[in-house]
């Protein structure tokens, strides 16, 4: 079962459908040529590649389309699900199981599999897929920021807990808070994402830079399940005062993999897939708070030595995005204590770094997994604050949560911020670093690993100079759409905490409305709902002890 538990949704109106993996011996027949990466990679992705010295490769090449168009020639009814790259493979539903056998003996096939049954369908997705289809590769400009001192007040109580458990404040006081990141989240589904304003800063800014249902085939993430918001919220929330996230300026790619109304084989494709999205897209970190050992059918369920490393697809995939550049950051699962007790897959992965829970007073928490993995290998790597960890539920309201499923966001937020300050590092120096600075890296065991990671001591590892980003001259930015529609959105640089004072004026000067706000030191996003104003010019006036700033908007 995966981590994860949530109520099943509704069914869908098509007949049963049955999920088949086809794997191919070779890309023959792809039309794409490694000299032209970027007809199957974005410009980041590439840029990645060549900054860590990364050979583009056949595993980059797309899955070949002759024999994608074979396989639906063939398997009369077929639609096609998902594919990659990196396992050379597809899968496909059907309604007719029989017409697979034509399948059989076809010299670009080695193997098939039943990887899912969905009673009343899943899709009926069109033949033609291409996972690589961003929405959007373009990354917002860098956000210069001044140094901010971290607190309670700063952060929210909650959020600070699990902060200053691992020195994070250290690295946000610097003004890194992952600008120009970009971390890409597969999930279950995100809910309220686009109207919780915990989430405004993140979705008014642009910084949503792709987004996909894996499930469902459709660009529209925010469901009915919640975990990945909740998730998300460890990294990208942001009200000061109330709960400010790891990475609250990073850029982020939100996928939803995890399928509700089932436990089946296919979901370790759709992960597959996404982690494979991720990286075309040009992600820097993936994390995931989802972990398998079993499935609704028992033939399917995992046993222990296949948690060695490089078995399962999904410890593969975490293995192959840190050989393309990129950190994947997994959690250890929930499964201490029961039957299982151990690690879930892909937190074996050999290369993930992999994320266990502790308590506010840094006891492992008896619920997260248990390692090594199967060939020995130490797990989890390090830990954070997963016990009654402070996380935005989907009705936007502060609350707590438990397990391995919040620890894991947080240091993938953390390790942004880092990769941030040290951008000439690796994956390996990053996760070496991580959980070298662990507070039992000395005394490592098999349920805590390295213990629970100092930011500030990871930071001093890399030989990081300390250069503060301060701000430039433009002190007040407008982020959202000009013409305005209800709501200002507005980017402010503060030299010093103190009191700003805001004013509208119409185009006679006339004050239609003003406030006053409480500004931090340091680079923060504000939200304004100025009242219903007629179609005209506006004014909009700043006034700080030390600068003043006048910002014109136009209303339709």
């Amino acid at each position: 079962m995966s981590v994860l538990l949530v109520l099943c949704s509704s069914a869908y109106a098509l007949s049963d459908q049955y999920a088949y993996r086809i794997t191919f011996p070779n890309k023959q027949g792809t039309v794409l040529s490694l000299s032209n990466p970027l007809s199957f990679l974005s410009q980041r992705a590439i840029d990645r590649r060549t900054h860590q010295s990364i050979a583009i490769d056949s595993t980059d090449l797309p899955v070949s389309p002759a024999y994608l168009d074979s396989v639906l020639t063939l398997v009369s009814g077929s639609v096609l699900h998902v594919t990659s790259r990196w396992l050379n493979s597809c899968v496909i539903l059907v309604s007719d199981t029989n017409q697979v056998h034509n399948l059989w003996g076809k010299s670009f096939v080695t193997s098939i599999r039943l990887v899912g049954y969905y009673a009343g369908g899943l899709h009926n997705r069109p033949a033609i897929i291409d996972n690589n289809n961003f929405t959007s590769s373009v990354t917002p400009a860098y956000i210069p920021l001044a140094k901010t001192t971290g607190s309670a007040t700063y952060y929210g109580s909650g959020a600070f807990v699990q902060t200053s458990m691992v020195s994070g404040d250290f690295l946000h006081d610097l003004g890194y808070k992952g600008q120009g990141m970009l971390i890409a989240i597969v999930d279950n589904g995100y809910g309220t994402i686009f109207t919780n304003p915990f989430f405004d800063s993140l979705t008014t800014s642009g910084r949503i830079v792709d987004q996909y249902d894996f499930v469902l085939h459709t660009s529209t993430i925010n469901t009915l399940y919640t975990h990945g918001l909740e998730c998300l919220s460890q990294l990208a929330a942001n009200i000061p005062g109330q709960f400010v996230g790891s990475a609250p300026y990073a850029n982020y790619a939100l996928y939803v993999t995890e399928i509700e109304t089932s436990e089946q084989r296919m979901e370790l494709d759709n992960m597959v897939a996404g982690a494979e999205r991720a990286d075309s897209a040009g992600a820097d970190i993936i994390t995931s708070s989802l972990g398998y050992d079993t499935f609704d059918t028992p033939s399917d369920n995992f046993v222990f030595a296949n948690f060695d490393g490089v078995t399962t697809i999904v410890a593969q995939a975490a293995n192959m995005a840190t050989k393309k550049g990129m950190l994947f950051i997994t959690s250890a699962g929930n499964e201490g204590g029961n039957t299982w007790n151990n690690i879930l897959t892909p937190g074996d992965a050999d290369s993930a770094l992999t994320i266990g829970s502790v308590d506010a007073a840094t006891i492992i928490a008896t619920s997260s997994g248990w390692g090594p993995n199967a060939a020995l290998q130490r797990k989890p790597d390090v830990c954070a604050l997963g016990h009654e960890a402070t996380i935005i539920a989907n009705n936007g309201v502060v609350t707590t949560g438990d397990g391995t499923s919040y620890s894991t966001p947080q240091i993938a937020g953390w390790a942004a911020c880092l990769w941030q300050a040290s951008p000439s590092a690796t994956p390996y120096m990053l996760r070496t670093a991580i959980n070298k600075s662990a507070d039992h890296y000395a005394t490592p065991d098999d349920h805590r690993g390295y213990g629970v990671p100092n930011f500030h001591t990871a930071y001093t590892s890399l030989g990081i100079k300390d250069t503060p980003v301060y701000p430039t001259n433009t002190w007040i930015v407008l982020k959202n759409n000009n013409p305005i529609t209800d709501k200002v959105l507005l980017e402010v640089s503060q030299l010093n905490a103190q009191d700003v004072a805001f004013a509208l004026t119409d185009i006679s000067g006339k004050v239609v409305w003003s406030t006053n706000y409480n500004m931090h030191k340091g680079l923060q996003l504000i939200t304004f709902t100025p009242p219903a104003l007629a179609p005209g010019i506006y004014m909009l006036r700043a006034v700080s002890s030390d600068r003043t700033q006048v910002i014109k908007l136009v209303k339709e």
